[in-house]
């Protein structure tokens, strides 16, 4: 029973890992799941930048939990860390998501960024997520991304996935995502939020 478990939780995907993180959203409550599923560093956007273990400890479950799908999820190529993102629903509102995962020790994933905006029209979502992973061939020469993101960045630890994020004094962020290809990183995810006016 034990041994099932374990090659379980190691045959978890990020995508994975995000259905379950929305189905407990469903069952068990919106913000009891994103205190189970987040790292302990985690930070989320609320709009403004949150540490997120303090920001949902008072809160408690609404009635109807938001309802959110993977729709893309670039991947290192050593399996630590992947970066989700796709459509989200809540009554009366739509929008998009991005998500930063890390895989713990015992092989099961946590967030450590969770950000999106609302949307007018919402995103399409591919009938199967769309599953991209780092190339393991090349080595790159930095794994650090442009100091531009000086309010946080981060990157796996074979360097060959690493995101960043900035805020301006309105309250306008950019959040961007880069995949090593083999011989340069490519742009996969590029969040730009309206600060206020």
């Amino acid at each position: 029973m034990m041994l099932s478990v374990l090659v379980l939780a190691q045959a978890m995907t990020a995508v994975d890992a995000e259905r379950a993180f929305n189905r407990a959203a469903q069952i068990e409550g919106q913000w009891t799941a994103f205190r189970r599923y987040a790292d302990d560093n985690a930070v989320m956007f609320v709009p403004e930048q949150k540490d997120a273990r303090a920001f949902l400890e008072p809160l408690k479950d609404p009635p109807i939990a938001v309802q959110w799908w993977p729709a893309d999820s670039f991947v290192s190529c050593d399996g630590s860390f992947a970066v989700n993102t796709g459509p989200w629903v809540r009554p009366g509102a739509s929008g998009y998501f991005t998500t930063v995962w890390k895989r713990q020790d015992d092989g099961g994933w946590k967030w450590v960024y969770d950000g999106g905006d609302t949307l007018t029209t919402p995103r399409a979502l591919p009938e199967t997520p769309r599953v991209r992973r780092a190339s393991c061939s090349g080595k790159p020469g930095t794994t650090e991304i442009s100091p531009y993101y000086a309010i946080g960045r981060g990157a796996s630890r074979d360097g060959t996935l690493r995101w960043g994020w900035t805020v301006a004094a309105n309250g306008a962020r950019v959040f961007d995502a880069e995949l090593w290809n083999g011989s340069r990183f490519e742009t996969v995810v590029r969040d730009r939020i309206a600060g206020q006016p």
